[in-house]
């Protein structure tokens, strides 16, 4: 592959990853508001899940070669540059204002399964045993999301249905939900399609850049634009979200993701390969990802529950 196409691919795959990420953004809070749930809910579920793809095929595939560091490195890398380098650029972009019950309740989730992960991966081995009991505990949480998903849907139910009643038109509006409900459906494939497409097109032409035109060895190609690149989906999300002012969706898709990633990510890996890692993935690695997960937490709390500029641009310059 010559410049020019590696140049193509990139810029191409650019553009992908931003007009795919607005159409799931607006399929998301379309969505939501057809189901009458918060767009957080959407956010740490469905946008979560999808944007988290790349990371689960990325560490079945070292899982499956044997290769424990990368799967697990990758989970790592991907969860500090989902809170350092997507959240801070999305602050950067327009503050990013969280909900009170999100500071109590998502946020120390996420920072609790972070933890879990020390006790199954102290002995520098994941078991399939121990990657079936992260899948649980996803499921679990995933089930419980869907329970608060239902009790929001109630509330908003309860309080449309004197106006419902009101207008008098229940087929024609059962048939416009339908109908909309399909579109929105169909702007949160097609983005999350287009998502998985456009970062594997920057992907190629990145590493291509990289390792012939600025002579980068594989291990730093790895550590900085594979890292990067498995997390480009929740990036242009996050992005394109913070441009609409959708603070759900951008916080619901960093915590989501983070969440996905160290369960169901590491899970599904363990459970299909299990496999060892080096002593520096629970050393070192693992308490950075720690830190940075609390300095988030941290940012959010001085903050009064939003991320400005400033802690935007503090979140950068640490990941850098």
């Amino acid at each position: 592959m010559n410049l020019i196409w590696a140049v193509i691919l990139l810029a191409g795959g650019l553009l992908i990853l931003w007009k795919c990420a607005e159409l799931l953004v607006a399929g998301a809070v379309a969505l939501a508001e057809r189901l009458g749930v918060s767009s957080l809910v959407i956010g740490l579920t469905v946008v979560a899940m999808g944007t988290s793809a790349p990371e689960v095929a990325a560490s079945i595939a070292a899982a499956l070669r044997g290769a424990g560091d990368v799967a697990i490195g990758n989970v790592y890398g991907s969860n500090v540059a989902n809170l350092a380098l997507v959240g801070g650029l999305a602050a950067l972009i327009r503050p990013i204002s969280i909900k009170k019950l999100t500071l109590r309740r998502e946020i120390p989730v996420m920072l609790a399964v972070a933890l879990l992960l020390w006790p199954v991966l102290h002995n520098l081995s994941l078991s399939r045993p121990e990657g079936t009991v992260l899948l649980a505990v996803f499921a679990a949480l995933i089930l419980l999301m869907v329970y608060i998903a239902r009790k929001d849907a109630a509330v908003q139910k309860n309080s449309k249905k004197m106006d419902s009643r009101l207008r008098g038109n229940d087929i024609r509006d059962t048939r416009y939900t339908i109908r909309n409900t399909k579109r929105s459906l169909l702007f949160i494939v097609t983005g999350l399609a287009g998502l998985a497409f456009g970062a594997e097109a920057t992907v190629r032409g990145a590493v291509e850049i990289g390792r012939e035109w600025f002579g980068l060895s594989d291990a730093v190609i790895g550590l900085t634009i594979i890292a990067i690149g498995t997390s480009l989906p929740e990036l242009a999300t996050c992005v394109a979200a913070a441009v609409k002012g959708q603070h759900d969706i951008s916080i619901g898709n960093l915590v989501g993701s983070n969440i996905f990633n160290t369960l169901l990510v590491t899970g599904t890996a363990g459970t299909i390969s299990p496999f060892a890692i080096g002593q520096r993935l629970i050393g070192t690695d693992y308490w950075i990802m720690i830190v940075v997960s609390a300095a988030f937490t941290l940012v959010v709390i001085v903050g009064r529950r939003v991320i400005g500029r400033a802690a935007g641009i503090v979140l950068l310059c640490a990941y850098a």
